[in-house]
């Protein structure tokens, strides 16, 4: 009994080895590794966005003087958070990190990265690299210039509104979304999109679309979207830490629409400068002008019905009649903008709610209500 038991462990490995052997090499990446993990830019090539002029955060008189409540501490945990940080008028106001991870621990931003290439696209507007989110998509790529993706402008791809057509599925080894995080060649899946909607009617989230908005910055501006961001963006935001944006292949494009890797302190300044107004030290770093559309509800349709959750690629949370913009990962990656605070939070672990309310994680809800808890 044991000898058979045994042959068809042997004959079930061979089978698996050979099905492993034809798989797509994006599918077998996938295979080793299953699930995407924070930690994943170690799997990965990076390009760095170099921090060149640090500014560390003061510390408020207030620094971590109040204790978070314990049904939040168990909700951060049971959600294996890595970091939660406050910044409050500037200054830092509560830290704290789990895990074994600290403060000068990069962490992956997942589709949070979605928000830095949206500012990106505010900075470009302002330097006259492109005219307006109004400009088609064609103008700066050449795969977009028949047919219905012909028609696409570039608020159209910023509102997730292009109609492209897209299989947003994270569980299949052999989605389209699977292939752009573990496959080798992000420009020819951009190439090959069809338009299967009426584009700037109804928002479809697909990260798809913000792989566009990398490739039309790329055109524009003639730099790589690691160079622009750390000349335009990262220094002059005083991040303390170079950040590592994650590419499809050795000195490929960027995963613009997931993986940028920084830590908590660096990923509250993208927050910071959207609670600026886009300025910092007296600089407009991104248009004010920009930041407030990025922000507000775009209010395109779902099944007919106006939306009230999304901008420019920034969320938006209807949170006790306050509007609160953030940026958000598929684990739990949260950049929350407190305007009516003059607050920034900052949530990053290793999962999240598989509950929604109004189209939003329920852990949102409480990392919202833990920080207005915390700032009383």
């Amino acid at each position: 009994m044991l000898k058979k038991i045994g042959g068809y462990s042997i004959l079930l490995a061979i089978f698996i080895g050979i099905v492993y052997f034809f798989l797509p090499n994006y599918a077998q990446k996938a295979f080793l590794h299953l699930t995407a993990n924070i930690d994943d830019y170690k799997i990965f090539e990076n390009r760095t966005v170099a921090a060149s002029n640090p500014e560390p955060w003061e510390k408020s008189t207030q620094y971590n003087q109040y204790e978070m409540g314990s049904t939040y501490q168990e909700e951060l945990e049971v959600y294996e958070t890595t970091a939660f940080l406050i910044v409050k008028d500037t200054a830092l106001y509560y830290e704290q990190y789990f895990l074994g991870y600290d403060k000068n621990e990069i962490s992956n931003s997942f589709s949070a990265a979605k928000s830095i290439v949206s500012l990106l696209i505010g900075i470009a507007i302002e330097e006259g690299k492109i005219e307006s989110v109004f400009q088609p998509v064609s103008d700066f790529l050449e795969s977009f210039q028949e047919g219905g993706k012909s028609k696409i402008i570039l608020k159209d791809v910023l509102t997730m509104s292009s109609g492209i057509d897209w299989n947003e599925a994270y569980m299949s080894p052999f989605s389209k979304t699977t292939e752009a995080y573990y496959g080798n060649n992000l420009k020819e899946l951009v190439s090959e999109l069809k338009v299967s909607d009426e584009r700037g009617q109804e928002f479809a989230y697909k990260s798809i679309n913000t792989q566009i908005l990398a490739e039309v910055l790329e055109t524009a501006t003639g730099q790589s979207i690691s160079d622009y961001a750390t000349n335009r963006l990262w220094r002059k935001i005083g991040a303390e830490n170079d950040a590592l944006w994650s590419l499809d292949k050795v000195g490929g494009m960027e995963k613009a629409f997931c993986c940028f890797n920084s830590t908590a302190r660096d990923f509250a300044r993208i927050g910071q400068l959207v609670l600026n107004k886009g300025k910092w030290n007296g600089e407009q770093v991104v248009p004010a002008e920009y930041i407030e559309m990025a922000t507000m509800p775009a209010r395109l349709r779902v099944s007919g019905e106006r939306i009230p959750h999304y901008g420019y690629q920034w969320w938006i949370l209807n949170y006790n009649g306050k509007q609160i913009p953030y940026a958000r990962g598929i684990l739990g990656q949260y950049i929350f903008v407190l305007k009516d605070k003059n607050a920034v939070v900052v949530r990053l672990g290793k999962s999240r709610s598989k509950l929604y309310t109004d189209e939003h994680p329920n852990d949102v809800y409480t990392y919202v209500e833990a920080a207005y808890e915390l700032l009383k």
